[in-house]
């Protein structure tokens, strides 16, 4: 397991770039964290970092989002907080997006953990007392 600190906003992009470069081969990452510890955001830095041309959002209420990079490569970030039953993400064709090649996010894995393919890194987002942030990959 890898560890990694954000002390403080200042150092997302730092952070960032040295969690891709260290998962360089990975594309399926599922974030694991309580409300507000900052997954998002994350995910904001590390689309940042690999060259997104547009705003990213939280998926919350769409699911699935599709971001565009500056080398016209497709990335997929997901948030399944607030589906109900496994049968919505069947719904939409998960397969084409977990299993295309492309960078995939996903905020709430827990509730399609049996979906989840077998290449999935698990990143786990922990708030420390004094506001920093420890990121647990495995």
């Amino acid at each position: 397991m890898e560890s990694l600190i954000l002390k403080s906003l200042s150092d997302l992009s730092v952070v960032a770039d040295k969690f891709l470069r260290l998962l360089r081969d990975k594309k399926v990452f599922a974030f694991f964290g309580s409300m507000g510890v900052g997954k998002t955001t994350f995910i904001k830095a590390l689309c940042n970092e690999l060259g997104v041309v547009e705003i990213v959002t939280s998926p919350t209420f769409a699911l699935i989002n599709e971001y565009q990079t500056d080398k016209v490569e497709t990335i997929y970030h997901f948030d399944f907080y607030r589906i109900n039953n496994i049968e919505e993400v069947y719904d939409f064709g998960y397969e084409d997006y977990f299993f295309s090649g492309n960078y995939c996010f996903i905020e709430w894995p827990d509730k399609v953990a049996e979906i989840l393919p077998d290449n999935v890194v698990f990143v786990q987002m922990l708030e420390n007392e004094d506001g920093s942030r420890t990121i647990n990959i495995r």
